[in-house]
């Protein structure tokens, strides 16, 4: 759905526990208990047919005998009950429950507790949880056994033991939340629906998850997508079992394993995505809090010089570099620190350091502009206590502005010094660790977070097939599927990939031995002989494969050999007959993997890696989720192991590698217009210097079409459009750019400051890069931002429409440049977006207007807008106009 109704689960104003008891060991009791101990400040209902015997509490027997609807119900009676339960809090009012009751497993019952609540868009947490943990409501209703502090980390998890954990590692670290959400089976309320809650939550600062399992997997990119734009989402996903490998025909589906592929669709939904649960917390240590990210360049301060050596040690796997510090900074030090100090990143203060000297190195280090961010490494010693150090590089801090605005890291080496400085670091919301290799590996979580934002502004355009590359390939498929096969021959799964421009080598199909000869007649020697069969995956497994063979002889008599031994090894084996293909030079070329494999919950992921015969042993290969542009697909390459062997070394010249993203971005065209194909391999595509060409193919397709199972969405360039208004103004109209920012910002230097008042209901000088980014980073699932161009190339107007999850209702937002304004510019956008909104079944459209913007709201009536009042400001209206 959306988070339609989730909003009052951040600030409920009444609470009422189904099910609560004053009975040690009824799960209601310690739920009530909590909710009364947490010091909620709205009113508590506790709901038991049995007096519940706690003072100063309302107690009603039933449902029906609430004095108002609570805004939040937390059920904990038994599973056969809860339907029944959801029906009456639905017709009282709620529209926010949360089950924690277990005993779900039966899916009729399941959905009697679904269909109980859908009528009054009663949403659902649960069932099967922990519950809601809310320290900004002061309200803990869950059985955990400990409350938890306000902060600014928001906590979803699908375990509610982890949990409990969590709650405990943030005590001990001073760290707080803004929310935790034990999501249990996910009935209702998802992953997606709550990352859009705490994405829009201004208290929130970061979102952490723990994710065994993702129920709809689009949704949850596009809430992802919107949310790390903003602040950091960190995920550790459970569960690394490769088990379903074993059934893949090709060697792309056996190498992407359903963990590989999640890994793959967190990074391309800019997440931070984490290991262990170790690196679940440091991650949430250091991103819990909004601190300033400049750059990967780290300074060093330690009075150990074996210390600061390992941590340098530690810091290339992060991606982070070890600055080079200023003269000037050096100059500052060599008047702070003894003679003999290491004059050097890392800076050594000498064992025998006192406070004033970290103090008087975290300030020059802070300054320097070569400086991104500071780790501070304190070894004990009997000469300075690490509590003392620490408050003097905390009154540092208070002190300096400059300090405050790059991100300082703590390492007090030894549980027992770490505790000490934790309190006292709590003040400026510092991350304290107790070792080193969690220290550089925060660090790490920073650069993580930045590089994971700036990979969201690759948003690729629709991938586009030659001309006729469609017809051609589903001519083939048809073919096969009229034959009864899901696996396509060599043959034919060539021709699918150079309808999409794809290079292969040329070959010929011989339906028997005797056909052999004639097939070489068009090729040039020596040649390759390849078995075509359905029922054979691996053919050089089983010796169906010749290479090298000089003349049309010695082909006729390896088709012979081959048919022979297939019949020995295989004699059930259906051979359809031979592919002769020219043999290729392949001196100073590489053997690579690049394929498509189907994901039960992503859809097609590309694959590319080290390909040849011993592919998965090697198991080198990267994954990424379609649609992919140059770029993406360079970075895919850049990350396997192989790439490294793509650039001149030993006398070898530098592969093509260009080529090799080429062929991948023919891949992503090839997901999206054939969503047939479910699995693909080339293996291998031998990459030389002047290019790429594949050897060997194999295809697999679905018995029947199917429709495209992306869940991303590329840039829908077909909304691309030339228009004309009624005045005859001639305009160019596309969907945003992520590049288009700074043509936007021009844009809107051109914008009347009333205009801009009107767009954005405040008053509104210049638009910062905020609202420009969330104008440009877009989710097209989600959001649209049409901009229009004048003949002469002038961005005259945008026109942004944002959707709900779950296509209720959609919200748009029309500005207009101040020089062409009365030129029927908004009427035609507005038509525009109507038809775009109707054709993604969007069932309302909205546009939130100032009562002064009489031209906007008389344009919206001539469509046929309604004007509603806006309940949370008088001097507002809401224009809306049904759609479905």
């Amino acid at each position: 759905m959306s988070v339609r109704n989730l909003e009052r689960l951040l600030h409920p104003r009444s609470v009422a526990v189904i099910g609560a008891s004053s009975r040690a060991g009824a799960l209601g009791q310690p739920v009530l208990e909590n909710i009364i101990d947490s010091g909620f400040e709205g009113a508590i209902f506790a709901v038991n047919p049995k007096q519940v015997e706690l003072e100063d509490e309302w107690w009603v027997a039933s449902v029906e005998d609430l004095p108002m609807a609570p805004d939040l119900a937390i059920i904990v009676t038994p599973a056969a009950t809860v339907p029944e339960i959801l029906s009456q809090l639905g017709a009282k009012g709620t529209r926010l429950a949360v089950i924690l009751s277990a005993g779900f497993h039966d899916p009729v019952l399941r959905q009697r507790m679904l269909d109980a609540a859908r009528p009054h868009l009663l949403r659902v947490v649960g069932p099967n949880c922990l519950g809601v943990l809310l320290p900004h409501a002061k309200l803990n209703a869950t059985f955990a056994h400990r409350n938890a502090q306000p902060g600014g980390l928001a906590l979803v998890s699908q375990s509610g033991a982890l949990v409990t954990s969590m709650i405990d590692w943030a005590q001990d670290r001073r760290v707080g939340f803004s929310g935790i959400v034990s999501v249990g089976d996910m009935a209702d309320v998802d992953l997606g629906d709550l990352i859009d809650l705490f994405a829009a939550d201004p208290a929130t600062n970061a979102i952490a998850l723990y994710v065994e399992g993702i129920t709809e997997p689009a949704k949850f990119m596009a809430a992802a997508r919107v949310a790390a734009r903003t602040k950091p989402v960190i995920v550790l996903k459970a569960g690394r079992s490769s088990a379903a490998a074993a059934a893949a025909i090709s060697h792309t589906a056996a190498l992407a394993g359903a963990w590989d592929v999640h890994q793959a669709a967190f990074r391309r939904a800019g997440m931070v995505a984490v290991e262990s649960l170790t690196d679940l917390f440091d991650a949430a240590q250091v991103l819990a809090n909004p601190v300033p990210r400049r750059g990967r360049r780290l300074a060093i301060i330690s009075n150990g010089g074996g210390p600061g050596i390992l941590a340098v040690d530690q810091l290339a796997a992060t991606g982070g570099k070890l600055a080079r510090l200023a003269p000037e900074t050096l100059t500052l030090l060599d008047a702070a620190l003894p003679t003999g100090w290491s004059r050097a990143n890392p800076i050594d203060v000498i064992g025998d350091a006192h406070a004033e000297r970290f103090a008087a190195a975290v300030r020059a280090a802070s300054h320097d502009p070569g400086v991104d961010a500071v780790l501070v490494i304190h070894c004990p010693t009997a000469l300075a206590s690490g509590a003392e150090i620490a408050e003097a590089i905390v009154e540092q801090q208070r002190n300096s502005s400059i300090l405050r605005s790059k991100p300082l890291l703590a390492c007090w080496l030894g549980a027992g010094n770490a505790d000490a400085a934790r309190a006292i670091f709590a003040d400026t919301k510092t991350p304290v660790f107790d070792n080193l290799d969690d220290a550089v590996r925060g660090f790490g979580y920073l650069i993580a977070a930045d590089d994971a934002r700036t990979a969201l502004l690759r948003t690729p355009a629709q991938p586009s097939a030659p001309d006729g590359a469609t017809p051609a390939a589903m001519a083939v498929i048809e073919t096969a599927r009229r034959d009864g096969r899901a696996l396509l021959t060599a043959p034919e799964a060539k021709a699918v990939l150079v309808a999409f421009g794809v290079p292969v080598t040329p070959s010929r199909f011989a339906p028997d031995v005797a056909a052999v000869a004639d097939a070489c007649g068009a090729l040039a020697p020596p040649y390759a002989v390849k078995v075509v069969s359905p029922t054979i995956t691996h053919k050089s497994d089983i010796g169906g494969v010749i290479l090298g063979l000089p003349d049309a002889e010695a082909a006729t008599e390896a088709a012979l050999a081959i048919r022979e031994k297939i019949r020995e090894v295989m004699p059930d084996a259906s051979i359809a007959g031979f592919e002769i293909g020219e043999m290729v030079d392949t001196s100073g070329c590489r053997e690579l993997l690049v394929g498509i494999a189907d994901d039960a919950q992503f859809g097609p992921v590309i694959a590319v890696g080290a390909g040849g015969v011993d592919v998965e042993l090697i198991g080198d290969r990267v994954l990424g989720l379609p649609p992919l542009d140059d770029v993406l697909a360079r970075d895919m390459l850049d990350r396997t192991r192989i790439a490294r062997l793509l650039a001149a070394h030993r006398g070898r010249d530098a592969a093509d590698s260009g080529a090799v993203a080429t062929v991948l971005q023919a891949l992503s065209a090839l997901c999206a217009e054939l969503p047939d194909i479910v699995e693909l391999d080339i293996n291998p595509l031998l990459v030389g210097p002047k290019g790429a060409v594949a050897l060997d193919a194999r295809i697999r397709i679905t018995p029947q079409p199917v429709q495209s199972r992306m869940v991303l969405r590329a840039v829908p360039t077909q909304w691309s459009a030339d228009l004309m208004t009624r005045s005859g103004v001639k305009l160019h109209v596309r969907p945003v750019l992520p590049s288009d920012e700074w043509v936007l910002a021009a844009f809107f230097q051109n914008v009347s400051d009333e205009d801009k008042r009107f767009r954005f209901l405040s008053a509104v000088h210049e638009v910062g890069h905020e609202r420009l980014a969330a104008m440009t980073q877009v989710d097209y699932r989600r959001t649209i931002n049409f901009l229009a161009f004048a003949e002469d190339g002038t961005l005259v107007a945008t026109a942004m429409l944002a959707a709900a999850g779950d296509k209720s209702r959609a919200e748009f937002a029309i500005s207009v440049h101040r020089a062409w304004k009365g030129k029927g510019i908004s009427w035609t956008l507005t038509d525009h977006l109507l038809h775009y909104a109707r054709s993604e079944g969007i069932r309302a459209l909205e546009s939130l207007e100032s009562r002064e913007n009489h031209a906007a709201i008389t344009l919206e009536r001539e469509f046929g807008f309604r004007t509603l009042p806006c309940d949370e400001s008088p001097s507002e209206v809401i224009a809306r106009k049904e759609l479905a």
